[in-house]
């Protein structure tokens, strides 16, 4: 055990041992002053520390301190009332604080206790409550204020978990301050009590057992229990005073004695009006004058000293802004911090920036954070930290999309202006400005807000200029995930996947795939929208077939099929028959034919006609399933979807290419075309 365990096991125990074992009043004198030297040690503590934080375990402090005092009453209870001799401290106490007069110790006594209870005991239990309801309240909007930093980069992963530690922190130690500061009002309480019982004991003793009249035992006893009671609730007071300080502190930065005495003597025109009331007190009325008059003029040459220190401050800010900006232009440019390349930005013009202010009531940045948790969702990656700017040099409704520092789409919005889109059905317009729905580049209709419930009741689409950004956002990131998943990326989902599954992870990373085979076969899988985030299946099966074959598109394929509950769930929805477009077999045996196999992978030889002709009967098969309002989707058989979606892919972006191993044996199908060439 260390020493400190030791320590506080010890004073814990010497406590429940004093409410039990007598002991000698020269261990209590001893005891006692250990108890005020603890309280003052807890009072100036509490008057310096810089965060509340820094006393975190104010509240168990203030627990062990109260029946460590009360303990300490309770022997001496014993002694006062067993030998008449409690010691020297609490014999002093009740002589000399109390003036060897029982009459002026119990007005001292009744003093300090009204002063604990009314004003500082009072007090400190209001502050405790308010704050730690405010705290409580206040922990959403600073948990949205730290995703906010983080989406915009202001703060690393690690800031933001410090920040939101300290804030469970600060919620859970208000809260306990609450309940902590009502120790403090009973330890009062108890005092009280103890000091009438000890009174009255004390004076029944001295007659009955004694022989002592009334008054010569009142008043014996009397000093004692006086004495007694000043040795325990001075401590007490000091604890007290030392909760208030600790619940009322403002200060996270700067010493509590230096922050206050700058704002009490910081403005030289108070100290002069100051001065000059209390010096004209002293002169015109019957108040002594040799105390306000050299007041007052303390107060106005202090006033001359801080006025005269406020200007050497500023001057010397001022030359201190020089040296820097000075410094700023000497110092050669450091260009290293150019070299970043940001994964994603979001750029727009001035227009648009109210939407991405919190003080504006804006969301864009709450909307940021949930797009990040709709991907990661969604597909298993992680989405980069979306980078936020604006951009003078753009329209000022204008915004534009970035990926790794290229521009990839643009967009413009109307402020104040809502976008409304005919679903297909509505056959009654709308006035408005025609535009595009920058997504999907659908037609529509810019409205302004007082047309917004007729259109929603006429059956039009109606979203609104955050919305509109963050689906086009959402949109670019899915196109592009897969060139945003890095090595690093796939190296924190195997951390990730290693915690439950170290023994495959093992076997397969590096042993069998290095890192960046097995990002290619999840780039793979991303670049057709097919989610990584059953990691576990994606590396069992690498981990089977990787043995034999190290061709990621070979291995992607093979990952498909073991995903085929996912794909079929994603493509064909159940208890409907989903239309298809097949391929003709003597197409599919003349894609295989050009198959060429090379130490770099395989590659299509096809001939250029043939390939021509096979984009043509796509196009033509393809446009009966949208016509009818259905995604196109071709079935191949396995050994030849890669290939095709190869072929394809340059195309038809959109193009949905799967093999029969990755359709579940419940699905029903229904074949509406065929690809021929």
């Amino acid at each position: 055990m260390k020493k400190a365990d030791i320590g506080v096991a010890l004073y814990l125990l010497a406590a429940v041992i004093f409410f039990i074992v007598p002991i000698p009043s020269i261990l209590l004198d001893l005891m006692l002053a250990l108890n005020i030297s603890i309280a003052l040690i807890v009072l100036f503590n509490t008057l310096f520390v810089r965060e509340v934080l820094d006393m975190s375990f104010f509240p168990t402090l203030l627990l062990f301190t109260t029946i460590f005092r009360i303990s300490l009453n309770v022997s001496s209870t014993r002694l006062i009332l067993t030998t008449g001799s409690p010691g020297n401290v609490v014999e002093t106490f009740g002589s000399f604080v109390g003036g060897g007069d029982m009459i002026v110790g119990a007005v001292v006594f009744i003093i300090l206790i009204i002063i604990q209870f009314v004003v500082i005991n009072k007090g400190s239990e209001r502050v405790s409550e308010v704050t730690a309801r405010f705290t409580l309240d206040a922990m959403p909007g600073k948990q949205m204020a730290i995703d906010a930093d983080l989406n915009t980069g202001t703060i690393t992963e690690k800031e933001a978990g410090e920040r939101r530690n300290k804030i469970q922190m600060e919620a859970s130690f208000f809260g306990s301050m609450d309940g902590a500061t009502k120790y403090v009002k009973g330890d009062a309480s108890a005092g009280l009590i103890i000091t009438f019982v000890n009174l009255i004991g004390g004076t029944v003793m001295g007659m009955m057992r004694g022989g002592m009249e009334f008054s010569d035992a009142i008043q014996y006893y009397g000093l004692l229990t006086m004495g007694d009671g000043l040795v325990s609730q001075i401590p007490s007071l000091l604890i007290s005073l030392a909760t208030g300080i600790l619940v009322t502190k403002a200060s996270k930065e700067a010493d509590f004695s230096d922050v206050l005495v700058s704002q009490l003597f910081g403005i030289p025109k108070v100290l002069y009006l100051v001065g000059g009331t209390v010096a004209f007190l002293g002169i015109v009325t019957p108040l002594e004058w040799f105390l306000f008059v050299p007041f007052g003029a303390a107060f106005i040459v202090v006033g001359k000293q801080v006025e005269k220190n406020i200007g050497i401050e500023s001057i010397e800010e001022e030359v201190s802004e020089a040296e820097t900006e000075a410094e700023e232009i000497r110092k050669p440019e450091n260009v290293v911090s150019l070299l970043q390349v940001d994964p994603i930005e979001l750029e727009f013009g001035y227009g648009i920036i109210p939407l991405a202010d919190v003080n504006q009531g804006g969301d864009l940045l709450d909307r940021v954070v949930m797009i990040r948790r709709q991907i990661a969702l969604e597909l298993g990656t992680v989405v980069p930290i979306i980078r936020l700017r604006d951009n003078i040099q753009l329209n000022p409704n204008q915004y534009i999309i970035k990926i790794k520092g290229i521009q990839i789409t643009e967009g413009e919005i109307l402020f104040d202006h809502y976008m409304a889109m005919n679903p297909g059905y509505v056959e009654e317009e709308i006035t408005g400005i025609p535009t595009f729905e920058p997504s999907f580049h659908l037609p529509a209709i810019w409205i302004t807000e007082s047309q917004r419930e007729r259109a929603e009741s006429m059956g039009y689409t109606v979203v609104d200029p955050p919305s509109i950004i963050a689906t086009h956002l959402t949109e670019v990131i899915r196109s592009h995930i897969a060139e945003l998943l890095t090595r690093q990326d796939v190296q924190n989902l195997v951390n990730n996947l290693k915690e439950s599954n170290p023994v495959l992870v093992d076997e397969l990373v590096p042993k069998i795939l290095g890192l960046g085979e097995v990002q290619k076969v999840l780039q793979n899988l991303l670049r057709e929208g097919i989610s990584i985030r059953d990691l576990l299946s994606i590396f069992e099966t690498l981990a089977d077939h990787a043995p034999t074959t190290r061709d990621t598109d070979v291995l992607t394929e093979y990952v498909r099929q073991s995903l085929k509950r996912a794909i079929s769930n994603k493509y064909f929805p159940s208890n409907e028959t989903t239309s298809v477009i097949t391929l003709d077999p003597k197409i599919e045996q003349e894609i295989m034919s050009s198959v060429k196999q090379t130490e770099q992978g395989a590659y299509l030889t096809l001939d250029p006609e043939k390939t021509k002709a096979i984009m043509a009967s796509v196009d033509t098969e393809t446009s009966k399933l949208e016509n009818m309002g259905k995604s196109a989707i071709v079935i191949t058989s396995p050994i030849v979807r890669m290939y095709f979606k190869k072929l394809t892919e340059d195309y038809f972006k959109d193009l949905i290419v799967v093999s029969y191993n990755e359709v579940e044996s419940n699905v029903e199908l229904q074949s509406v075309g065929m690809v021929t060439a």
